[in-house]
């Protein structure tokens, strides 16, 4: 089995989540050995909450759930790379597809990417 080494960071690791078939960045969220084992044995990505200080499986609340296709190691074995089929488009808590839906252009910050679902609808407690 592969060892991720969770000591560099005080027990998480990095994770960059990619779409399988476009190579776009998701988003980054972060492991502790218990997800890193969940997201092993049911094939969701499944992330460690630094704010809340608990495990999410992606997509439990909003439906939009990611798919594990492929994992990678990096060379240190500190940081994991999931290659993900994205259910549901969206893979931002913001209602974008990516986190990264912003760009810097001239110094200013411009959205770029278009909503997908409004979080308040999504989000309802």
């Amino acid at each position: 089995m592969m060892k991720i080494d969770f000591d560099k960071m005080g027990g998480l690791a990095p994770a960059i989540i990619q779409d399988n078939d476009t190579g776009e960045v998701l988003m980054l969220g972060f492991m502790n050995p218990e997800a890193w084992e969940m997201t092993l044995k049911t094939g969701k990505a499944t992330f460690y909450s630094r704010t809340r200080n608990t495990l999410w499986i992606k997509g439990e609340t909003s439906g939009h759930v990611q798919q594990v296709k492929e994992i990678r190691i990096d060379c240190d074995n500190d940081t994991v790379l999931l290659k993900v089929k994205q259910i549901g488009g969206a893979a931002c808590h913001t209602g974008y597809k990516s986190c990264f839906f912003r760009k810097i252009d001239n110094n200013e910050l411009i959205t770029i990417g278009e909503k997908i679902f409004d979080p308040e609808e999504v989000y309802k407690k």
